[in-house]
């Protein structure tokens, strides 16, 4: 009987993370979160619904993370024009640490704060730079320390890179 109960609550665990598309492929949702930006402004993924979402985890120890912050810095305007909402997401460090680096960058973009690494762990990243790609409708379609430039193409077929 215990193997039954465990057995039905991972079913419903899995009917809560998985979607099937029209084809009839399961597809992760991404979990909803809230953050802060530096700025103190709130944000929560499910604003997003309707938009593909590039989420961008980074510390300022990593240097690859700072080099990616440069890139996006030059390509988040394009970002923007393809209707790709851009959250570059600081992980496990303090404030003043992703406010300096932000100054010093010239950021042109909001940089938003995850001290407790919560939203990382959510989203399994494991180290930095790691970007994950959102489609429209919340169900995850990459996750890797490159940029996604493939795939947000395919995600946005009309402007390309």
């Amino acid at each position: 009987m215990k193997k039954i109960v465990i057995a039905a609550a991972c079913l419903v665990c899995m009917s809560i993370l998985f979607n099937y598309n029209a084809r009839g492929e399961m597809e992760l949702i991404a979990p909803d979160f809230r953050i802060q930006d530096l700025d103190k402004n709130t944000v929560e993924l499910k604003n997003f619904r309707g938009k593909p979402v590039l989420l961008f985890f980074w510390t300022t120890w990593c240097p690859f993370c700072l080099k990616e912050l440069k890139t996006l810095n030059k390509t988040s305007v394009e970002l923007s024009k393809k209707g790709v909402e851009l959250l570059v997401i600081n992980t496990s460090e303090r404030e003043h640490n992703a406010r300096r680096v932000a100054k010093n960058y010239n950021l042109s973009f909001r940089v938003f704060l995850d001290e407790d690494g919560s939203v990382a762990d959510a989203f399994g990243v494991y180290g930095v730079p790691t970007f994950v790609l959102i489609d429209k409708n919340g169900n995850l379609v990459f996750s890797d320390n490159t940029f996604p430039r493939e795939e947000i193409d395919m995600l946005c077929p009309q402007k390309s890179f």
